[in-house]
Formats: C-alpha cells, structure tokens, sequence
C-alpha cells in the first residue's frame, strides 16, 4: 500500500511539472502584470515610445492608459489613434484635467486625423480609482507623464490610492541633470520634467506610503541613435509605422528614451536595479536623497545595451 502511494505520488508530482513546463512554454505560468500607463504623450517622442513597448509587451495587462498635462483630450485622441492603428482600441483611454502650459504638442496632427477617435473618455481619476477597488493591491501604476493625476488621486481618495500595488515613475534627478552622462566634470542634478511641473503632487506621491519605483534621469537617458531608428522604423508593423510617423511630426532628429525605462523595469527589474532611499522634494523641484526612512527604490544607473538589446526585439515582435 505504502509503494502504491508513493509511486503514485511520483505520478502526480510529474503530472504538475508537466504542466508547469506547458503553461511556461505557453506563456501562462503567471498571470500578467496589471498596469495603468499614466502619460503626458504628444510633446516629447518618448512617451508613445514607452506606450509601444508596452504593447508588445505580454507580460502585462494594459488596465487602461490615461492622459495627464496640458491638452489632455488632444492626448487622448492621439492614443485613440494609436490603439486603433495597432488592433488594440479595446484598451480604455481616460482623460486628466487640462493644465496651462506653453509647451508645444508636436503630434497633434497625428491626433487631430480623427482615425480611431471616441466620441468621449472616461475621468482619468475616477477611472483609476475604479480600477483600483476592482483590483487591490494589485495594479502598478506607470507615472511616465507630470503628476497631475496622482496629486488629484491622493486629494479625492488616499486611501484606496495607497491600495495600488506600487507605482513606478520615470523622473527625478539624484546625482545627473539633462545630458549629465559621466563626463568628467558633470554638472550635478536639476528639476526634473515630470517632478517639477507638478511639485506640490509629487511631495504628496513620496509621502503616500505607497511603494514607488523611481528611474530618474541618472538611468534613463537613453540615446535612440540613427542605426537603431533605421532597425524599428524598418520592420514594417502598423506599430512601426505609428513609431515612425510620431517620430518625424515630433520634428527633431536623436530621441532619449527616457519614460521607456519605467515600462522596461515593470517588465524586467534587472534592466534598472534600484536601491531603497529617502528622497524628498524640495520647493523647486529637486529630488534630494536624504538620511532617513527609504520611500522609494532608486534605480541610480542601467546598461544602454542591455536595455536597447531588450527594447528593439520586444517592439518589432522579433
């Protein structure tokens, strides 16, 4: 009886391996990442960058991608068009409060075409609150955009705010500003993009107690250079394409990639390892690491070739 049920046991155990070894080979072993993109898409290129990634991207659940800064509707309707082109309008867009701001919105033409555009959008806010009642403590949150909507976030409902899974932003400045890349003589950190467009919803992000991964400029200014624009623009696919068109109406010639790391990370930490510091933000926009508690995982550097040999496959489907 005894060898009965251990060679049973044998029998079962390979029975669950087998069908771990499907599920892995199938890509289900684990369920995908439940994301919310959070973005400030059309000014700068690197946003519908980062956007593309995820997209291709299978190990994460695009919950939904909302607009933040400045012409948001504008924004919501270049997603509109975007999603469309590439099969994937099932994706909710929703919409952030607009804000003043001069900087120009280089591809609004691609958003004014009127391809793919929804009649209306859900609140960027109450969107994400639903989510996150839907699904606590299990959503990231991918700031890659100022942070308008996590500010409004916080003032309307902290607590279910602080039921997100974590959130993993792309800004800050701890030891490198713009095109601070190592020389000799680096010029130190500066106000950030995303931080300093909204300081008062950042100092309320690093005291929300919610878990924040941050990849600052220190780890994301990564150089798209003409060799690798020449191998995406390429291959051909409707997302290419999409690249491809967003890059010329944005008009200018090298992009940085820099809200692509924050999706890279969500998907493979190893491309931006983090340490736990204590940052505050000071009245100007600074991002200060500081003694004390840590709230926040800092990723302090990356590999470029080790991202670009990730990014470029994950996005022409290679």
């Amino acid at each position: 009886m005894f060898r009965s049920k251990r060679i049973l046991g044998h029998i079962l155990l390979s029975l669950v391996i087998v069908a771990r070894l499907c599920h892995a080979q199938s890509g289900t072993l684990n369920a995908s990442d439940k994301i919310i993109i959070d973005t400030d898409i059309g000014d700068d290129i690197d946003d519908a960058f980062a956007v593309a990634l995820a997209l291709r991207s299978p190990e994460l659940e695009i919950l939904g991608i909302t607009t933040t800064f400045g012409d948001t509707k504008t924004r919501a309707r270049l997603l509109d068009r975007l999603l469309g082109e590439v099969g994937r309008a099932d994706i909710p867009v929703a919409v952030g409060n607009p804000t003043q701001t001069n900087n120009p919105l280089t591809q609004r033409r691609y958003a004014e075409g009127g391809h793919f555009a929804k009649p209306s959008h859900s609140k960027a806010v109450d969107f994400i609150l639903e989510q996150i009642r839907r699904y606590p403590h299990q959503i990231t949150l991918v700031a890659i955009g100022p942070l308008v909507n996590v500010g409004a976030l916080i003032d309307k409902d902290a607590d279910t705010f602080r039921k997100l899974r974590r959130v993993v932003l792309m800004g800050g400045s701890i030891a490198r500003g713009y095109g601070d890349l190592g020389d000799p003589k680096p010029h130190g950190p500066e106000p950030e993009w995303n931080i300093k467009n909204d300081i008062p919803s950042a100092q309320k992000l690093f005291a929300s107690g919610v878990s924040i991964f941050m990849m600052p400029l220190d780890a994301t200014q990564l150089k798209l250079d003409e060799v690798k624009r020449e191998i995406l623009f390429r291959a051909g696919t409707p997302l290419t394409d999409a690249l491809t068109l967003l890059y010329h109406q944005w008009g200018q010639q090298t992009p940085t990639l820099h809200d692509p790391m924050a999706i890279a990370y969500t998907v493979d930490p190893k491309l931006c390892p983090v340490k736990p510091m204590h940052i505050r933000i000071d009245e100007k926009g600074f991002t200060r690491a500081e003694p004390g508690v840590p709230n926040a995982n800092v990723c302090l550097d990356s590999e470029p070739d080790a991202f670009f040999r990730f990014y470029i496959p994950s996005v022409i489907g290679e």
